[in-house]
């Protein structure tokens, strides 16, 4: 088993406080049956703070989609509109947690259950999670 899952952030320690879409930063890590490590550092390209796009734009969701290429599992505090879109390529984690490293463990705690989610194709839900 190996997933690689995204975290969205700002200064590379915390799960960014708005949409997961508009954190400044990924921190990709990759999850295997025993460990995981800090694989990547992708810089959310289309984080311009532009007010012309509204939260749930598509072309948002399609920017989203691009920077997190190859990746299983999208990881944050909260998701926007672009929910149901960005759902037919990931699994959507809502961590209910402030740090990364906190989000690592509900990760990896609730393995299953997002295997289980991204088993299901475009069908697959959000999970909610909490410590």
């Amino acid at each position: 088993m190996e997933l690689l899952v995204a975290f969205g952030t700002d200064d590379g320690k915390n799960l960014n406080t708005d949409h997961v879409g508009m954190a400044k930063y990924f921190y990709v890590y990759k999850f295997s049956s025993d460990k995981e490590e800090l694989v990547e550092k992708r810089k959310n390209v289309e984080f311009k703070g532009d007010e012309s796009i509204k939260h749930g734009d598509p072309a948002k969701a399609r920017a989203t989609s691009s920077v997190l290429k190859g990746v299983d599992v999208i990881v944050g505090r909260k998701f926007g509109p672009n929910l149901p879109r960005i759902l037919k390529k990931f699994v959507c984690v809502v961590a209910r947690t402030d740090t990364i490293d906190n989000a690592i463990k509900i990760v990896r705690s609730n393995i299953e259950r997002i295997l289980e989610e991204k088993n299901k194709g475009e069908n697959r839900k959000h999970l909610v999670l909490k410590p």
